[in-house]
């Protein structure tokens, strides 16, 4: 502060210095926007699918609580087509002011190798918030299959190459890719029937006329229950809660993996403050008992990952399922 002749200051000088002196305690921009948010917001969760899939389901369950949470609306919006690719854009594209949120799924990962012209990138344009559950897939055969485990099936493709089928709900989906894995790591010739949909592969699956499906438990396991069909495995490298007596087919082909994955992003620069509100509010509405009841009738298991938990499994997913498709000649175009 400046010293004058006589010790006195003007008021001009003085008012100054205070403020001067109050800045350390004052709240930075992005503490303020933290505060605020997000109070008197119009908010939205995007499916890219239509409304009644499992996305969008999850999407309702996550969006009520944290409604609750915040006391503000969320406004469910969905925007299907392309392979969810034309949802994933309106995201990508949306302005990163913390209003817009997406429920995605493993298909922002996957979709990048399968189409060729995408408008957007899975990992530069999207804030990564938290992953929401797991589905695994479970591998399941018919009645009468001559094979109970992953080794059996094994064993029996090797021994009647190009005679065993896999029914699959569509190109590009992680039923394909999951087919497309144990052929590849398991050094089988299977061949790949592509039906539009999990129930009419389903159906031919039932009846004998395929051999396996690797598909979503929450699809196949009411056929499983029913001893419609068997289950022998699950895709994921652990057990799941929902059928526990089935170990995961990673057991016998060491490598597997197929963990289809669900959880929200933002468009990218979003303030990664409310980014992080999100991602630990959404750790707490999975916790809550209710919500926990209402994605175990989903088979979902929960995850409430942290945003770089969930950015760093974007990137490794992105790889390893575009070496896949890239090698399988695989193309949704």
């Amino acid at each position: 502060m400046t010293k004058f002749p006589n010790g006195a200051m003007t008021r001009r000088q003085a008012v100054a210095g205070l403020a001067a002196a109050a800045l350390p305690f004052a709240p930075s921009a992005p503490a303020i926007a933290q505060q605020q948010w997000p109070k008197g917001r119009n908010l939205k969760m995007l499916v890219p699918f239509p409304a009644g899939g499992a996305t969008d389901v999850l999407a309702r369950i996550v969006s009520d609580k944290l409604s609750q949470m915040w006391g503000t609306g969320i406004v469910i919006e969905n925007k299907g087509g392309a392979g969810a690719n034309i949802g994933m854009e309106y995201v990508a594209r949306s302005e990163p002011t913390g209003d817009m949120m997406m429920m995605g799924t493993s298909g922002l990962a996957i979709n990048p190798a399968l189409y060729k012209n995408l408008k957007f990138d899975p990992i530069a344009d999207f804030a990564p918030i938290s992953m929401i559950t797991i589905m695994p897939n479970m591998a399941v055969v018919p009645m009468d299959a001559p094979y109970n485990t992953t080794a059996e099936l094994i064993a029996y493709a090797r021994a009647n190459p190009g005679k065993l089928t896999y029914g699959t709900s569509g190109l590009g989906t992680t039923v394909h890719l999951a087919g497309e894995m144990f052929k590849k790591l398991a050094n089988v010739d299977i061949q790949h029937l592509h039906y539009r949909g999990s129930a009419p592969a389903l159906q031919d699956l039932v009846a004998g006329r395929t051999g396996v499906m690797f598909d979503n438990i929450a699809s196949c396991l009411p056929q499983v229950q029913g001893k419609q069909l068997k289950g022998i495995a699950v895709t994921t490298t652990t057990r799941s809660k929902f059928v526990p007596d089935l170990p995961p087919v990673s057991d016998s082909l060491p490598g597997f993996d197929v963990s289809p994955w669900f959880g929200t992003l933002a468009p990218a620069k979003t303030p990664p403050e409310i980014i992080d509100r999100i991602s630990r509010d959404t750790k707490t509405a999975l916790g809550d008992p209710v919500v926990k009841s209402r994605l175990d009738a989903l088979a979902a298991e929960t995850v409430g990952s942290t945003p770089a938990e969930f950015a760093k499994l974007i990137r490794d997913e992105t790889e390893r399922w575009g070496k896949i498709i890239r090698d399988a000649k695989i193309t949704a175009e």
